[in-house]
């Protein structure tokens, strides 16, 4: 390979983190849904029930479902009845107390409606990547108890209900949705689930004078599914704790008590079975996505034909109650009975008498049904049947492509082979023995569960030894190639020869060779490709690796050298480690906040008295700073804090606004160099504009919010304020161009207005004051960086720079490191910019952990959005909720970019600093990552190394971000530089030039 630039570094980081960003799905999220299995259903006369009515209440939590609370909407909310706690759900109540079965349906991650229908009706934990391939239509062909069902009726939501109908053989499964509009978050949503009981009172009422539908109701093997959106829109809006949650809970108890009664009644033959269940929970802040037990527990109620009664303990706890997560529900004496969530699917097939679906991974949860021991041991070992046949299909494609196949020890030879287990089981059943026969399905369903797991983890040795090599050659090729380009520019010899080449090409081959033998995904040769190219890279750039250590460690002589570079080595892995568990504690950040006021010090008591102010500046920043992470992570709206932060925001844009001339003159531009009149009129005017609109954001946001909580629906008219106002702040800084003021600090303001009504407009609580902390906290370090950098002096690379201001051809020192600048008009890096990256780093860092826990998918509210989205569209929405985000790593581009300029190093060569070292975290996730255990503890770590991951990516798009806002911006002694060598303001002549000669202020 060639040598590589600026440009090319970057896009090799964006398209090798974009793919290695992917492999976490190739390992841990592979597809499990195999096709060609027999089917499978149990044997017998008549099924336990004719019917089955599912009710799946969006986003119910588990407890809110049970516990008692004072009645959220009493007739008098004075009367001291309407304080007294009671059950907001008495009818499933009495299912659970006298007619059936209840439990916890414990979910996975991701806790969101689409896994969690699937896991319900098709029995499976659907992969990451399916999700994100099709939120509402069906990507992957799967089985279901709705294709299995005669058919079915659905009323719900449009984001859920077609991909069941799509995925069903044609005409199978009808579904009747209401439009997207009616999911208004400002609006209550409870409506939502009363047009689904309407609409299911309407089906029956039609059926008394309509024969035909009439004789298809009649037939066994039906299916209804309610899907109940309003819990869901309410806790995204209000949160589970709310009046308005919790009066939706009593909405949908009603709502299944008229249907239950209106269905027995239609029937009038007791062959109904009833589920009742939720596809997910619910946080405290009113989000789900996680791990989280808020989000992962879920009710579980059956009752009807087929189903147990409760069992009742007479003396003491009630078994399934040790956990303590039901003491306040007052169901301490009847026995709970918890079930994994695709387990419910195989149930429901089971009481209407279906072929279980052929994808489903779900265990039949005996305790539900009412049936002898022997039937019970029947249908379980149908049941085990149905998912060691997808053991087998699995297992004969994997025989079919692996070089050498090894199989699963549980299922491997005669004496423990799937036919011998059956068949003993069948001969225990036979002989009456049905608690054995019970005992030995179990363990053989978790064998072939087991033998599932085997072959989906199949792979990941290979895989993760892959993923490894590619990390680590990325680190090493990256710091090369820094070392290369900024460090020896380009002046290392490349040692590439045939034979290394015939050697990484062989290795390369090899491993094409294995893949296509396996018939492996055209993904798994990237990931071969990338470590085989950076190692070779690396192998063939060896000479630079070698001379710029002796370059960078050519200071290190005494042995105090030596014990400074350890100890700043050891602070800079202290740091890195720390931002690691910083995911796992935002504690962290204010430590390291109140540890780094003391940073300036460390350059002694001369240079502190020579920028008071800047170290005050600094001290007071991150103090604010400080707080930040110490401030619950899970915010609830609160809109003083809104306009106290858009208050601030405009106080600031109106001060620099009155005194931007002397602010400017005080700063390293004597009055003479400030921009001409015409330009600081128009600049005016456009800073005026900007400033305005952040008023404007105050106005239209404490409008929405007032609407929004009193339920009367968002005007049009606040609407399209708020949209102007985003859009416009967006836009008018575009407006500087037509006459730009080229002064930094005058950039950095037009990039801090820019985005500050982003940071009214879709946020709830503290975050403005957040973003006004944190641009404070930036502007002083990059000053402080700056100032520490002409303080302390590398007097080689000054003596570099006069010699090129004189246009001396060669330069006066013949050290190596000036020897090695004297092609560029950059300075070299040196060990010290290390540490500018690793502040960088944690700075990429708290943007990220200081208002939330980012590792969290459900740390975000919907109410922010809502005040411009009301209505429910997960896209757009979350395309809000990014721009907000994002706008933190906007700021921290545009003061890195500044500072990289200021420093005089060449364009990116700090950010590239910033890509080498930031995959270590990566790393450190990739091994912490569990596959066993809690789901909030798989959950987690996976967010975690994506997040990681994504680092990289985003240092990458950065850098071209902070091209963007500092294009053409000119820093102190520019001007008189470009005067003297005749290079235009734009950058062109000489690279560099303007940026390198910033050395010569006396600042």
């Amino acid at each position: 390979m060639a040598r590589i630039g600026r440009y090319w570094f970057i896009c090799i980081a964006v398209v090798f983190h974009l793919i290695y960003i992917y492999s976490i799905f190739s390992i841990y999220f592979v597809s499990p849904i195999v096709h060609g299995m027999r089917e499978h259903h149990v044997d017998a006369k008549e099924p336990p029930a004719q019917r089955l009515v599912l009710f799946v209440g969006d986003g119910l939590r588990a407890d809110k479902a049970f516990q008692s609370f004072p009645d959220p909407s009493p007739a008098d909310e004075a009367s001291e009845d309407a304080k007294r706690p009671r059950p907001l759900a008495p009818f499933l109540r009495s299912r659970v107390l006298s007619h059936g079965t209840f439990g916890v349906s414990h979910t996975r991650v991701p806790t969101e409606s689409r896994p969690g229908h699937v896991a319900l009706i098709a029995g499976l934990y659907e992969d990451v990547s399916a999700v994100m391939t099709g939120w509402k239509l069906n990507p992957v062909n799967f089985d279901s108890v709705f294709n299995r069902s005669r058919h079915t009726w659905s009323w719900g939501s449009p984001d859920i209900l077609p991909m069941f109908e799509q995925g069903a053989v044609p005409g199978r499964v009808d579904t009747e949705m209401y439009d997207a509009e009616f999911e208004d978050f400002s609006k209550d949503a409870f409506h939502l689930d009363t047009w689904v009981f309407d609409r299911v009172k309407k089906l029956f009422e039609e059926a008394k004078v309509n024969a035909t539908l009439d004789a298809e109701l009649r037939k066994d093997k039906n299916v209804f599914f309610l899907h109940l959106l309003g819990l869901d829109t309410t806790g995204h809006g209000y949160r589970p704790y709310s009046k308005q949650y919790l009066h939706n809970i009593k909405v949908v108890d009603q709502g299944v008590q008229e249907i239950t009664e209106l269905i027995d009644d239609y029937y009038g033959d007791g062959k109904t079975a009833f589920v009742f269940t939720a596809d997910h929970g619910m946080s405290d802040w009113g989000s789900h996505g996680d791990g989280h037990p808020d989000n992962t527990r879920t009710p579980l109620v059956v009752w009807g034909s087929g189903v147990a009664p409760p069992v009742i303990n007479s003396t003491g706890l009630a078994k399934g109650h040790e956990d303590g997560f039901s003491s306040d529900w007052g169901f301490d004496n009847i026995h709970r009975h918890d079930v994994s969530q695709a387990d419910v699917a195989s149930l429901m097939a089971y009481l209407v008498g279906l072929d279980f679906p052929t994808n489903s991974v779900g265990e039949l949860p005996l305790p539900y049904l009412a049936a002898d021991q022997k039937s019970k041991a029947e249908a379980l070992l149908a049941n085990a049947k149905e998912i060691l046949e997808m053991y087998h299909v699995k297992e004969d494609m994997k025989k079919s492509t692996e070089l050498y196949y090894k199989p699963f020890s549980g299922l491997g030879d005669e004496t423990h082979s799937v036919e011998f287990r059956i068949a003993q089981i069948q001969a225990l059943i036979d002989e009456d023995k049905a608690d054995e026969a019970i005992q030995q399905s179990h363990e053989l369903i978790h064998l072939g569960l087991q033998g599932l797991r085997y072959l989906q983890t199949y792979d990941w040795l290979f895989l993760r030894t892959l993923v490894t090599a590619g990390y680590v050659g990325w680190i090493v090729f990256a710091i090369t190639t820094v070392i290369d380009l900024h460090v020896l520019h380009q002046e290392s010899e490349t040692l590439r020869t045939m034979s290394s080449m015939i050697v990484f090409s062989s290795i390369l081959v090899g491993l094409y060779s294995v893949l296509i033998i396996q018939q492996s995904p055209l993904i798994y040769y990237a990931y071969a490709f990338f470590p085989v190219m950076f190692w070779e890279e690396i192998w063939a750039r060896r000479s630079a690796l070698m001379q710029g250590c002796k370059v960078l460690l050519r200071d290190v002589k005494s042995q105090a050298d030596v014990v400074k570079l350890v100890l700043s080595v050891l602070g800079c892995i202290g740091l890195l480690e720390a931002l690691v568990q910083s995911y796992f504690h935002r504690e962290i950040f204010t430590i390291c906040y109140l540890l780094a006021i003391s940073w300036p010090a460390f350059y002694g008591k001369d240079f502190i008295e020579k920028n008071v102010l800047l170290v005050l500046t600094w001290a007071t920043s991150c103090m604010a700073m400080s707080v930040f992470t110490l401030l619950p992570a899970n915010k609830v709206e609160d809109l003083s804090l809104i306009l106290i932060g858009g208050g601030l925001m405009f106080a600031v844009g109106l001060a620099f606004l009155f005194f931007e001339k002397s602010i400017l003159a005080d700063a390293e531009w004597s009055q003479d160099d400030l921009a001409s009149p015409t330009v600081d009129d128009i600049s005016r005017v456009v800073l005026g504009t900007q400033v305005g609109l952040i008023l404007l954001a105050m106005i239209a946001t404490h409008s929405s919010v007032g609407h929004i909580k009193a339920r009367t629906g968002l005007p049009a008219g606040t609407q399209a304020v708020g949209w102007a106002t985003l859009v416009g702040s967006l836009v008018v800084p575009s407006l500087h161009h037509l006459q730009p003021n080229r002064h930094y600090l005058h950039r950095l303001m037009v990039i801090f207005l820019m985005f500050a009504p982003s940071f009214i407009i879709l946020t709830i609580s503290y975050e403005g004051l957040f973003y006004l902390a944190f641009c404070l906290c930036l502007f002083s370090w990059m000053r402080l960086e700056h100032h520490v950098y002409t303080y302390t002096g590398p007097q080689d690379w000054k003596q570099s720079t006069v010699t090129r201001n004189t246009h001396t051809p060669k330069l006066a020192s013949a050290t190596d490191r000036v020897s090695s600048t004297k092609n560029s008009n950059y300075r070299a890096l040196t060990l010290a910019d290390a540490r500018i990256a690793v502040f960088f780093l944690f700075f990429l860092q708290s943007a990220f952990f200081s208002t939330g826990n980012i590792a969290s998918v459900s740390s975000f509210s919907l109410e922010a959005v809502s005040r411009l989205i009301p209505v429910f569209d997960p896209f757009s929405q979350g395309a809000l909720l990014i721009l907000k985000i994002m706008v933190p790593f906007a700021i921290m581009s545009a003061n890195f970019g500044i500072l990289n300029r200021r420093l005089g190093v060449a364009p990116s060569a700090l950010f590239m600093v910033v890509m080498a070292i930031g995959d270590v975290m990566t790393l450190n996730f990739f091994y912490m990552v569990k596959d066993e255990g809690s789901w909030l503890d798989i959950g987690t770590t996976i967010s975690h190394f994506f997040i990681a991951s994504l680092l990289g990516l985003f240092v990458a798009g950065l850098e071209l971000v902070s091209e963007v806002f500092i294009g053409g911006v000119e820093l102190d002694g520019c001007r008189e530089s470009q005067k003297q060598d005749g290079v235009a303001q734009n950058g062109t002549g000489k690279r560099g030039v303007a940026n390198g000669r910033a050395r010569q202020s006396n600042h």
